[in-house]
């Protein structure tokens, strides 16, 4: 057994660039990965699972204390897998690392020769007796099912049933059963199938134009001005396949006496031009008869009357009278295997009507409203996450979110599952499987599920961590075999559990429970590696009734998992952890910061009591704002948890960011903590900040080595950090007073001010040292050279930016992609053309700024812009005016070589009139009230030039081609001193490669004067 007081090879070294790069490319992978079984939001992918597990595990063979037999082992070991390691205790160690690292590739995860070797190792390390791995956030299972791989025990458990029954299908079932599921699961899927087939015959007309695969709808308004029925569309596309492109082109039918009728036809365009916009952009619908624009709280308003536009109305006689339209009809073209595109005839509104009656038929047999807890109200969000957007729209229930086609056949699915599953036709782990179908069948069968054109299918619901309102949707045909039907679904569940079989022959532990009341026996858990929610971000209950309300239906009790009491027959909200405005004051309860706090504190209570003497752990968090990392923090701090290492995985895809010009947490941080010792000593708070700048300096130095960028490398530096801080059970100046861990950034005395804010200051400061020089270092210590705040704040604006390197990999769209365009999920009017430069979060933007003495009010207007909590740096662009005033390139380059002869100061617009710069304040966070501005108005002042204004200017005219004023102002800046061009040089290395401005400056500073 490895010693207590042993050094895991998580707490000294980590391969952060490998185990990167496979757990990004895991993104890409998507059958026969355990993802395909269940939706789940924010899964860890498993390789960052497999190689923190597996460091966790091992032992440092450097560390004195390390036993012999288990290094003699290892060294026996690796060369199975990986070539033999050197003869010192480093050379194991790298060699261990190395392993670990290759380990992570998910093409390795299934190899004997590596997973004989992993296990061989973790015995060699633990001894026959099994490793206990606890997981109490387990989600979708990646941890626990890692420690299954390893040939550990798992005890996996998560306070949501729909979480649970994917951890036990997932932990319990596949290992119990094997390969005997996959064959159980198809013929209890035919069956299903065929009966599907002939109780949704009437549902489902075929007709000559070929077996209707889906249905493509539009929502539709009517036009306030001249009453026409306007269908709202985000595009007429309905293939691009370069080999079939086809789309939809409307005209405008004009008859006397009646409204204005939009036809449509089917068309193969040309190119993209002859396919017409769509109706509807930012919630606002233009008219295709009037040209008039409905604005966006008309459309709502409208939209609001019929719980959402979803439903088409008929007569008795199947006649459309409004509602929904139907668009097109795609079916499978037997000719040539592809899809082929129909317009809807009057038979294809038909079996809607047959749908109706099966509905009304299940609310008589039952006794009840037809869809029982799919009644249940959605519960609007204010912080607009999770199901809040389509309520704004009329949609108040769940079943608002299917058609009533969409419901008869749900209802059917969901009722063959279940009688199965009560007559104990099938076992109890098949029964499982099957409801998990019925999850991935009502993820593409809802109204919110979108036709795209380019794969030609149906797009699932959650394209991210949200539900997003749609205009117009694709229906898919529950019988036919392509996407969206039941066949297919079956099938993809199928490759998810061949892909598990093999990993592990011993079931995990699974169970529904609140993390902070396990009911696991004292001191029995080696490692406690958890995932916690991200305090604000995901509302994972409310996302999980989506699919809960139909898997009550699939499902008895006793195969749910539904052990812990819940609201309103949905699933558990009062004890889920997390921060959700939506739920304040709910039957007297508040779901606040606080609430977080104290729930994460009482799982880390928890943890300490189950954990051995010798274990360890881990906690994964990847949340983008301050205040969610100081919420953790203080929760572990509280629970008397110490910080041992901590390393930043990218486990997000980095197409994410893209040209989207905004900081972006790409990596989890790891952080890797053991229970702190009761006799843990008080801290000098001199000693701490003296050892803070070393400590960080450090580690930026190697995750700058790793590839490790911008926003990743930020929050990653709170780990080493805290590695200082947590080590005392408090830390106190030198009048007793204690430092807490969060306070008043902006206070002067550390014991108001708090802990990070010190963190913050010392990577900000650090930052800039390594863009802009060594000048800034002897500013820091009281000499001359540090350049002006907007030179400051800018260049750490970009820094913060940069992007982690990983190595470019084939990528599928993410499941769970939070950063999904924001393409129709709100009515509010938007800007028509997004504005340029680059954002920030308020409050990061803060908590730099402010400790280094950047003032953002003060250049509100002038560099940044602030609005709805977010601060957007300026482009060069548009300081046009700010600089030059109302006078053109050439004018002002004029100037400026008049300025530069006469031997005077060249001046700018700004300088010349002050109220010609108007008194910008933020909007949103950080907006001053009526009163306070009145309070803080001061008389205008000249504003001085700062050496970012001069660089700006140059970069204009390089951009105006304005080549004799660029060389004069070139040959006065470098008179004047070395500031221009080392901020020149330093802005050039920070942006981005491919924008306008790092090219402007590369341009610019091949005309500096050389010698």
């Amino acid at each position: 057994m490895i010693p207590k007081e042993c050094k895991r090879l998580a707490e000294v070294d980590f391969p952060i660039a490998l185990v990167s790069v496979h757990a990004a490319r895991e993104k890409s992978i998507r059958h026969g990965h355990p993802s395909t079984l269940h939706l789940w939001w924010a899964r860890r992918p498993l390789a960052a699972c497999r190689a923190i597990l597996m460091s966790l595990l091992l032992p440092d063979p450097c560390d004195e204390i390390c036993p012999k037999d288990c290094k003699r082992r290892a060294r026996n070991i690796l060369p199975r897998a990986k070539g033999t390691p050197g003869a010192s205790d480093m050379d194991l160690r790298n060699g261990l690392l190395r392993f670990v690292g290759d380990f992570a590739n998910w093409d390795n995860s299934t190899s004997p020769t590596y997973l004989e070797a992993a296990r061989g190792l973790v015995r060699a390390a633990h001894g026959e007796d099994s490793t206990l791995v606890v997981d109490p956030f387990a989600g979708g299972g990646a941890i626990p099912l890692e420690a299954l791989r390893l040939g550990c025990d798992a005890s996996a458990s998560d306070l949501n049933p729909v979480a649970s029954l994917i951890l036990k299908v997932t932990l319990d079932d596949v290992p119990r059963f094997g390969l005997s599921l996959p064959a159980e699961l198809n013929r209890a899927g035919d069956d299903i199938n065929a009966a599907l087939e002939k109780e949704l015959s009437k549902v489902y007309k075929s007709s000559s134009g070929g077996q209707p695969i889906s249905y493509l709808w539009s929502r539709t308004v009517t036009c306030d001005s001249c009453g026409t029925e306007v269908p709202l569309m985000r595009s007429f596309w309905l293939s691009k396949k370069a080999t079939r492109k086809r789309a939809l082109r409307y005209k405008v039918v004009r008859s006397k006496g009646t409204h204005a009728q939009i036809a449509f036809e089917i068309f193969q365009p040309r190119n993209d031009s002859e396919v017409a916009k769509g109706t509807v952009a930012n919630g606002k619908a233009t008219c295709l008869a009037c040209n008039v624009v409905m604005p966006a709280p008309r459309v709502k308003t409208q939209l609001r009357a019929s719980s959402g536009g979803a439903n088409v109305v008929l007569d008795r006689a199947g006649t459309r009278l409004s509602g929904a339209r139907l668009l097109a009809v795609v079916t499978l073209d037997a000719s040539s295997n592809g899809r082929a595109y129909r317009l809807p005839t009057p038979n294809d509104y038909q079996g809607i009507l047959e749908a109706e009656r099966i509905v009304s038929e299940f609310g008589k047999r039952e006794g009840q409203p037809p869809l029982a807890e799919i009644v249940n109200p959605i519960r609007p969000s204010p912080n607009a996450r999770g199901l809040s957007a389509v309520t704004r729209f009329g949609v108040v229930s769940f079943g608002d979110l299917f058609t009533t086609r969409q419901k008869a056949a749900l209802l059917i699915l969901s009722r063959l599952i279940r009688s199965k599953a009560e007559t104990g036709e099938c076992d109890p782990a098949v029964s499982r499987f099957l409801a998990l179908s019925v999850s991935k069948v009502a993820e593409l069968l809802n109204t919110q599920s979108r036709w795209e054109p380019v794969a030609e299918c149906p797009r699932g619901a959650f394209s991210r961590q949200s539900l997003a309102a749609t205009w117009d949707f694709s229906e898919a045909v529950l019988t036919s075999h392509s996407s969206g039907g039941y066949a297919t679904s079956l099938a993809n569940i199928v490759r998810g559990i061949q892909g598990l079989c093999g990993y592990s022959d011993k079931p995990g532990q699974v169970q529904q429970a609140n993390a902070a009341e396990l009911g696991l026996p004292d001191a029995s858990a080696d490692i406690w590696f958890t995932d916690p929610p991200y305090y604000d971000a995901i509302p994972y209950a409310d996302l999980s009734d989506f699919f809960y309300v139909w898997l009550k239906r699939c499902l008895p009790p006793s195969l749910l998992l539904q052990n812990l009491p819940s609201e309103n027959g949905l699933t558990p909200k009062r004890q889920e952890c997390v921060w959700n405005q939506g739920y304040d004051g709910l039957n007297g309860h508040k779901k606040t910061p606080e609430f977080f706090e104290k729930s994460v504190s009482a799982a880390f209570v928890e943890a300490r009591r189950i954990l051995a003497p010798e274990g360890i752990g881990c906690v994964v968090f990847a949340h983008k704002t301050t205040e969610g990392w100081e919420a953790l923090l203080k929760g572990m701090l509280e629970a008397r948890w110490v910080i041992n290492g901590s390393w930043p995985i990218t486990t997000e895809m980095a197409h994410k960011v893209g040209a989207s010009a905004k900081a972006m947490l790409l990596a989890s941080v790891h952080l890797i903590c053991r229970p702190r010792p009761d006799d843990a000593p008080v801290g000098d708070w001199a000693i701490v900040l003296r050892e803070l700048p070393h400590r960080v300096g450090e580690w930026i130095e190697r995750l700058q080595a790793e590839g490790v960028r911008g926003a990743d490398l930020v929050f990653a530096c709170i780990g080493p950090a805290m590695e200082i801080y947590s080590r005392y059970r408090r830390v106190e100046d030198a009048e007793g007073r204690e430092i807490p861990l969060g306070g008043d950034p902006a206070a002067a005395e550390p014991y108001k001010r708090g802990f990070l804010a010190y963190v913050w200051e010392t990577v900000g400061r650090m930052a800039l040292e390594q863009v802009l020089g060594t000048a800034e270092a002897q500013a820091r210590n009281g000499g001359a050279g540090a350049l002006e705040e907007d030179s400051r704040l800018t260049a750490l604006f970009l820094w913060t930016l940069q992007a982690t390197e990983v190595e470019s990999v084939d990528v599928v769209q993410g499941e769970t992609d939070d950063e999904a365009p924001d393409e129709e999920d709100d009515e509010e009017e938007k800007p028509k053309k997004k504005k340029a430069g680059y954002t920030l979060i308020y409050d990061v933007a803060r908590r730099f700024a402010q400790p280094l003495g950047i003032h953002l009010d003060k250049w509100e207007g002038r560099i940044i812009e602030t609005e709805k909590g977010v601060v957007r740096l300026l482009s060069v662009a548009e300081r046009t005016r700010l600089l030059f005033g109302e006078a053109d390139a050439a004018a002002m380059a004029r100037r400026i070589e008049n300025d530069v002869k006469a031997q005077r100061n060249y001046t700018f617009a700004f300088m010349q009139d002050v109220g010609a710069v108007p008194d910008i304040r933020p909007r949103g966070k950080g907006r001053r009230t009526k009163k306070e501005s009145a309070e803080k108005a001061e008389p205008p002042t000249p504003q001085q030039v700062t050496t970012l204004d001069r660089v700006h200017a140059a970069m204009l005219l390089q951009s105006s081609g304005q080549t004799n004023g660029l060389r004069a102002l070139l040959r006065e800046e470098q008179q004047r001193g070395p500031d221009f061009i080392r901020l020149a040089n330093a802005l050039s290395a920070l942006y981005p490669k491919d924008s306008e401005e790092k090219r402007l400056l590369d341009a610019m500073l091949l005309a500096v004067p050389r010698g």
